[in-house]
Parts: structure tokens; sequence; C-alpha cells
């Protein structure tokens, strides 16, 4: 569908001409001659964008402006005038223009801010379209955002599951959610109004760890001056979730299989047994089947637990929620630091698709913080990305086509390694440690190879402004982070 633009403005011959030229670009010209006129055209009528003149009879374009945004506040409006005074560019930027051009105007200039503004009339559409449908999903989930086919699995089994009493295992990576699934579990149960304990089963000693869960009698150990209930009391009636089940010694683990299985444990020293109803929910970020097989975790608690269990996809298997992600955490983040309004740029976003993100969830939340925090306009764009995720741009192999007389594999191989390390050193910003790094190498391993491909290095330019380059074209040094290697010399 072509983009709709509005133009009012008094003189017949600019409309003719801004009319011949938008139209030839594909455009859906509509032309008013008053600023009233053009008014009722965008009451009747969706327009992408409006182009104005600032003189005009009657109305004049800046109060034909203001009635304009109260129409369409999104309406990315050019203001176009004759009189290039800096007061009349700044009255209309202030009051909501999104760009201003004097007459007489070049052609390109305009097609280039009105590709510019309707570029942005889409981006602002697509936010507002991310935060209609982040609010679908996240009413009913807390604060799990996803619309994946991997993650609408994830909903439908927490639908299904949340109801009964079973003992749930979520598998996941670390930082994929885990807590925020079993949150979700417990919140959409008969158990919400109850306690929701969360059990960090690697961070204590085996003795701490038993008497936080199941409590001690006066005496039971140096220190008990008094008795004191565990987790599991606590959380009768309600959800105790173990983070990180594989943790749990081994003895420990023995104790907790008999409350799974009999709904009851004793105090450490005390003889009294205590009846329970708490629901377990486990997560675990290792393979605990393995650990079954190597004699680290009991088989017959693992069955217990893996009775319904819930695999947590990694954020690089569901790229499509990113962008439902990222709005989340920049309404979140700006919010918190008073910035309103932030948006990512497609640039920016680009980025975050190529990363595949190891630390998952929360690796991308923190990257979206920093940004905000860092940000100094509304618009947060490309540079505002971590460095390790910039530089990440995932690598794909060239495509090669092999003619019917054949082709030399080493000079094929020796072309491409070239190419490769003067890719990756553009992309370390000519840094030789830096790019070793990012191609997994001994810096001594690269340099040895950038002397075989006679790659140049040059020096980065003095404060000055002067280069200086090694004499005799020598490799630098490995080590030194200022030495800067690049195909152009100069």
């Amino acid at each position: 569908m072509n983009n709709s633009i509005l133009v009012i403005d008094d003189e017949e011959i600019m409309r003719e001409i801004l009319e011949t030229l938008l139209t030839r670009e594909g455009y859906d010209v509509r032309l008013a001659s008053t600023a009233s006129e053009g008014l009722d055209l965008v009451r009747s009528m969706p327009f992408d964008a409006a182009i104005v003149d600032v003189m005009l009879p009657g109305m004049d374009g800046i109060s034909a402006l203001d009635e304009l945004k109260k129409i369409d506040d999104d309406l990315p409006v050019l203001m176009i005038t004759a009189f290039a005074s800096v007061e009349n560019a700044i009255a209309a930027m202030k009051r909501g223009a999104y760009d201003y051009i004097t007459k007489p105007f070049k052609n390109d200039e305009v097609l280039v801010v009105l590709r510019n503004a309707l570029a942005q009339r889409r981006l602002v559409a697509e936010n507002k379209a991310l935060r209609q449908n982040l609010q679908a999903h996240v009413n009913r989930f807390g604060d799990i955002i996803g619309r994946s086919p991997r993650m609408r699995q994830v909903f439908d089994l927490i639908i299904q599951a949340a109801p009964s009493r079973t003992t749930i295992l979520i598998n996941g990576e670390s930082g994929t959610g885990k807590e925020l699934i079993a949150r979700a579990l417990h919140q959409n149960s008969s158990r919400a109004d109850r306690a929701f304990i969360t059990v960090n089963s690697g961070n204590l000693p085996p003795d701490l760890l038993e008497s936080n869960l199941f409590g001690h009698v006066k005496g039971a150990f140096t220190g008990a001056v008094y008795p004191k209930k565990g987790l599991f009391e606590l959380a009768d009636k309600g959800t105790i979730f173990f983070d990180e089940i594989g943790n749990i010694p081994v003895d420990t683990q023995a104790k907790l299989l008999r409350v799974i299985q009999e709904r009851e444990f004793m105090r450490l020293g005390g003889v009294e047994t205590i009846k329970v109803d708490v629901r377990i929910v486990a997560a675990t970020n290792v393979d605990l089947r393995r650990m079954v097989e190597e004699g680290k975790f009991r088989e017959d608690l693992y069955y217990r637990l893996h009775v319904i269990t819930v695999e947590l996809p990694p954020l690089r298997d569901r790229k499509d929620d990113i962008p439902l992600l990222v709005q989340h955490f920049l309404d979140k983040y700006a919010a918190e630091n008073n910035k309103p309004g932030l948006e990512l740029s497609p640039e920016a976003l680009d980025l975050l698709f190529d990363y595949d993100w190891p630390g998952n969830v929360r690796e991308l939340e923190n990257a979206i913080e920093r940004a905000v925090v860092l940000s100094t306009n509304a618009r947060i764009d490309a540079d505002l990305v971590p460095d390790h995720v910039r530089s990440s741009k995932r690598f794909q192999m060239p495509q090669f086509v092999v003619p019917p007389e054949g082709i030399s594999f080493r000079e094929v191989i020796t072309d491409f390694e070239k190419r490769l390390i003067e890719s990756t050193l553009e992309a370390a910003g000519g840094v030789q440690k830096r790019a070793a790094e990012l191609l997994h190498i001994k810096p001594t391993t690269l340099n040895e190879m950038i002397k075989r491909h006679d790659i140049r290095p040059r020096r980065k330019k003095a404060a000055n402004g002067a280069g200086a380059s090694r004499p005799g074209g020598a490799s630098p040094d490995v080590e030194d982070d200022e030495e800067v290697v690049g195909a152009d010399r100069e």
C-alpha cells in the first residue's frame, strides 16, 4: 500500500511541483491550498505524512501544525518556507514538526527527509503494536514475555499443569527465566494466595541447608538455642521452588525424597513427624540424567521430579521474542530512570537479533538497562549496544561456485583467510589483540598470518592528525593495543 502524503501550500506551482515529485516516487498525494482545507482532508482520511507551508492565507502553517497534531499526534509534519529564519525553524520544531526545509529546495532533500519521516512513523506504529502485544502476554504470566511457538508451548503447559499438585521440573540454561516459570505455576494454581518460597540449593553447606529446609529443635546443634521452623513448614499449602536442584547434596536428597513421597519430615534433632501440603517445583541448568549415571544425583528422586518437565528454550532459539522483550525492558528501565518515550533504532535492533545471547534473557535485560542509563536522546542507536554484541555479527560462509574446469583449493583458502583477517581487523577497530580474541587464536598466530598475507599496518593518528607508520612495513607488536591494521594506507 502506497504512503499517503498531504501537501498544504497556497502556491499552485509549488503544489504541482510537489505532486509531480512525490507521485513519481509512488506516493499517494492529496493537495490543499489552505489550512482549513487540509485539516478537513486529515479528518476524513488517514495520512502518513504532511508537508505544510509556513505562510498560508488565513490560518498560518504553525497554527495548522498544532491542529494537525491534535487530530493525529504521531503524524510527521514537514514545514516548508521561503523565509529561512531560525526563529521559524525553532518554533516549528518545538511544536512538533518533524523537520524544516527552506525554499528553494532540492528534490532529493525533500525525498530524503520524507523517507526518514515515514520510517519514524512506522517505528512509532510498531512500538505501539509491541506495547499492545506485550500487555496481552504479561497479564497472565507475570514478567514472562513471549509469543514464539516455543514459548506458546510453555504457556500451554503452565495452564494445564498449574492447577495440579504434581511436582514439576524446569530445564533451562542460566538466564532463561526459570524462577519466573515457577512463579507463574504458583500464581495460576489454587495456592496463589499462599506462600511461594525459593530455595537457592547450592549456596549453603549441607547442615545449614537442612536446618533451613526442615527446621530444628532447641539443642539440635551448637548455637540452636531456640526451636526454628523450616521452609517446608512456612510453605505449607503453598509452593516451594528449588533453584538449581542438582546442587543439593546426596544425603539431603534422600530427605527431600521422603517429603515428596510421604508429605512429612522431622526437624533436625526432633522426633515428631510434621505433615505438610507443599507443591514442589524444581529447576536445573544441568543434565540430571547424566548426574544420575555419574552417581551424583539419586535416581529415585530424579524420577519423582521428572513427572512433568518444562523445557525452557534459550533466547537464541526464540529470536521472534526479542522485540517484545526489548520493549518490555525499555519501558521498565525508562520508567525507573525517568526517561519516558525511549525507542530502539532499527540498526540497534538488528544487532540484537544477530547476537546469540549466551546469557539469555538476563543478558539482554542487562544490555537494555545499560543503554537506557547511558542514553542522552529518545532514540537508542547502535553505539549504545555493548561492544561484544556489536562485534559478534553473525558469520556467514560465502557461497562458492566451482567452474567446469575446476578451482585451486589452496588459492581459495588463502584468499578467504586473508579476507577473514581483514574483516575481523575492521570489526576490532584495527586492534590486533582484540581481533585475535574474536578469531579465538593467539595474538602471535594472528601476527604471523598478517605478515604472510602482507596486510599492511598503520598507526592511529596522533592528536595533531599526523600518522606514523613503521619503517620498512615491519609488523607491529601484537601486544600494543594502539596498533591499527588496515587495507588503506595513508
